[in-house]
């Protein structure tokens, strides 16, 4: 059978471009489709525009710290049209680049949502398209939890085109979304609460690391109510009225209420039953959730239909932009390079760009003595005060931490609290990936003065 094209991708987010890319450099003839900007979630409305924000949001800090060097500063105010906008314009600059990328490469860009019409054909618009092989890369959306009022929130999409600054942001969700917002806010002035579920942020991180990112976010004025969850939002004259599950629990005012409670993949109108494509559930916990739905994928992200694969947010394996990157590269390679291999989702380093920032590769202290027992793990472990305080009289605190295990010196797991943290940890992510032992890390001579210098000197 003669197909249109060798492989067709649906979504041009980070791991779809970077399929399509790899495939066509190997010669295979490939278009890819996409209802929106190119660049997906991480360019458009995730980790490039936060990080800009993260940017902004240290200057007034900054500000106040030059006083201790001697240096004076004036009243500084923040144009938050210019910040927004400014924004918004380097966002649609990478947009462009990536489609000249794709022209660079030979692929090509068709504009519109893609459906499966059946295993060896898609649907954009009014035309039908055939393909060998099919990648679905449509990543995955903010989900709200079915509660009244909940029309009235918004989630990470709109965030970034708020027309003026919150006075009082309100933010659900204890993850990495809530908690580095709820630290982008504070930092650009605004009032700032944080409602979690549990009794602390972060779930899944190593303890420590929760810990200390949580101190640092109320010793920068951020109100955090655990153990709490919204039960209705209203719009009153002063706002929007948030109502929450404590007994005694005040309702909060805010006027502006952001819902960072989770994300699903998003296979809504893919037609994925055209294809016979097998999903696996998952669900989200708490009250207003139901169960969604991810693309079952095996190790070389191959779907239930042997032509079609899937990479990315829409497996629901780890959600991250490099990850789904590797995972794309890995599939161009076994399917058009004649380099058959697996992505490997182990050690994977990640960050928190939240306040104070945070960074982690490996296990965590909990995994570590889970899997190989408490009397197996060694900790290792310092907090300071980072040298460039001595002159600020803010009580900032670093934290670094080695999990070892003790029976063959193998360093399991590394996490940081502090500046820098992502910088740092990807050096030592090296490391860790590579299996050095601690007396590797006592053999490595540390910078000084450095932060960084803590992991090679821990004792």
């Amino acid at each position: 059978m003669t197909f249109d094209y060798d492989l067709f991708v649906i979504g041009a987010g980070s791991g779809g471009l970077a399929a399509s890319k790899r495939a066509a450099s190997y010669g295979a003839k490939v278009a890819i489709a996409e209802n929106d900007l190119v660049g997906g979630t991480c360019v458009i409305r995730g980790c490039v525009p936060k990080k800009l924000m993260v940017y902004g949001s240290h200057f007034p800090a900054l500000f106040e710290d030059a006083a201790g060097y001697g240096w004076q500063v004036g009243k500084a105010e923040l144009n938050w049209e210019h910040f927004i906008t400014s924004i918004d314009k380097e966002v649609r600059r990478l947009s462009q680049l990536h489609i000249s990328f794709l022209e660079k490469a030979g692929v090509e860009l068709i504009s519109g949502r893609a459906t499966l019409v059946d295993p060896h054909t898609v649907e954009v618009g009014d035309r039908k398209y055939t393909a060998n092989k099919i990648l679905i890369a449509v990543g995955g959306r903010p989900i709200k939890p079915d509660l009244p009022g909940m029309e009235y929130g918004i989630t990470s999409n709109e965030i970034f085109h708020l027309k003026t600054q919150p006075k009082h942001i309100a933010i659900i969700g204890s993850g990495y979304i809530g908690t580095e917002f709820a630290g982008i806010m504070r930092g650009l002035g605004s009032e700032v609460t944080q409602i979690t579920r549990g009794d602390k942020i972060l779930k899944g991180f190593d303890e420590d690391i929760r810990t200390d990112i949580e101190e640092g976010m109320k010793n920068h004025g951020i109100r955090i109510i655990p153990k709490n969850v919204v039960t209705a939002v209203e719009k009153v004259p002063e706002g929007l009225k948030i109502s929450l599950s404590g007994e005694n629990q005040e309702p909060i005012i805010a006027d502006v209420f952001l819902v960072a409670t989770g994300r699903v993949p998003n296979v809504d109108g893919l037609g994925l039953e055209n294809a016979g494509i097998e999903v696996v559930g998952s669900a989200i916990e708490g009250p207003g959730y139901s169960t969604t739905n991810a693309i079952a994928v095996n190790e070389y992200s191959q779907t239930s239909q042997p032509n079609i694969f899937a990479v990315g947010d829409v497996t629901d394996r780890l959600n991250l932009t490099p990850v789904a990157i590797g995972e794309g590269r890995a599939f161009a390679d076994s399917e058009f390079g004649n380099n058959r291999r697996e992505f490997s989702h182990q050690t994977v380093p990640t960050a928190v760009f939240s306040n104070p920032q945070a960074s982690t590769v490996g296990l965590t202290e909990t995994e570590a003595r889970a899997k190989f027992g408490d009397d197996a793990i060694k900790i290792y472990r310092t907090r300071f005060r980072p040298m460039y305080h001595s002159f600020t009289g803010k009580q900032e605190r670093t934290m670094m931490k080695l999990v070892v295990d003790a029976n063959t010196d193998k360093v399991l797991g590394a996490h940081m609290v502090g500046d820098d943290a992502a910088e740092i940890i990807q050096g030592v992510a090296i490391a860790v990936k590579m299996g050095a032992t601690k007396k590797d890390f006592d053999a490595t001579v540390g910078i000084h003065p450095s932060a960084a210098e803590e992991f090679v000197t821990m004792r």
